[in-house]
């Protein structure tokens, strides 16, 4: 496994940023609806995008032991 580039870390980052707002949009959704259904599928979408922001986080702490020390040039 190699280290990310700066670029990727901040492509993660990104969509880690994204990943949370769809969180919390899904999240205000699934409360403030009434109809049943579609507050079940906006509960189910705040499910999928904290597997989503879970799943960048897992990788940015596996490539933490491997990244370098100082900024590369």
């Amino acid at each position: 496994m190699q280290a990310m580039t700066a670029k990727e870390l901040e492509y993660i980052a990104d969509s880690m940023s994204n990943e949370d707002l769809l969180i919390k949009q899904c999240a205000v959704a699934a409360a403030t609806i009434t109809n049943a259904q579609l507050q079940q599928a906006c509960s189910h979408m705040v499910s999928v995008h904290t597997q989503h922001y879970s799943m960048l986080m897992n990788t940015l702490q596996q490539h933490q032991s491997i990244a370098p020390n100082q900024p590369q040039a």
